[in-house]
């Protein structure tokens, strides 16, 4: 996605440790005008599928999964970090370390969400490591669910979670695909 790639290099800062910031636009000031490009993309990818909910994660998963379910047509289902008083008894709970803030969450989501036989399109910011995907994985076949597929809008594939969830037969389709960061430049995967 060109205007992904060319919002990264004008407005992402790469830190130290790997840290790529894209918080003037997808996760923490979001450019809704930039979102709906988002979920028209991952619409035009996942139209042809049967998707019944789209999971994502809070906080930063969900404009991306709310904009890309109008036009898809079905709900989301946003997995909390950390059990909270108003869920229900019966939750669908993954430990999960965050590479990005270095503590290790709880995600949960209701089982009532997941119902089997569903077919379930996981939707994220990024994909680093895959720990936080692992976790979705795992709660979608607890359910007895169907994964019908994974948009994720930044891929850093140095990092090694898109291979890993790959090798384990999952279609995960990622908008911009970084192979390399140093100090400030970044190398997309069509550059190399």
């Amino acid at each position: 996605m060109k205007l992904l790639k060319k919002k990264i290099r004008e407005e992402g800062i790469v830190e130290p440790g790997g840290i790529l910031r894209v918080d003037q636009f997808l996760n923490h000031r979001l450019d809704i005008e930039f979102i709906n490009e988002v979920g028209i993309a991952f619409k035009d990818i996942f139209r042809d599928r049967p998707v019944d909910k789209i999971l994502t994660i809070e906080s930063s998963g969900i404009a991306i999964a709310t904009i890309t379910a109008q036009y898809l047509h079905v709900p989301v289902v946003f997995a909390k970090k950390n059990i909270h008083v108003n869920l229900p008894n019966e939750v669908y709970i993954e430990q999960v370390e965050s590479f990005t803030q270095k503590k290790n969450n709880q995600l949960v989501v209701a089982k009532k969400m997941l119902c089997h036989g569903e077919n379930i399109l996981i939707l994220d910011d990024f994909l680093a490591k895959g720990n936080a995907l692992q976790a979705l994985l795992n709660m979608v076949q607890k359910a007895g669910a169907n994964v019908t597929g994974i948009g994720i809008v930044i891929e850093k594939a140095f990092q090694g979670g898109g291979d890993r969830i790959r090798d384990l037969g999952y279609d995960l389709v990622s908008l911009a695909t970084i192979t390399a960061m140093d100090d400030q430049s970044v190398t997309f995967s069509d550059e190399d």
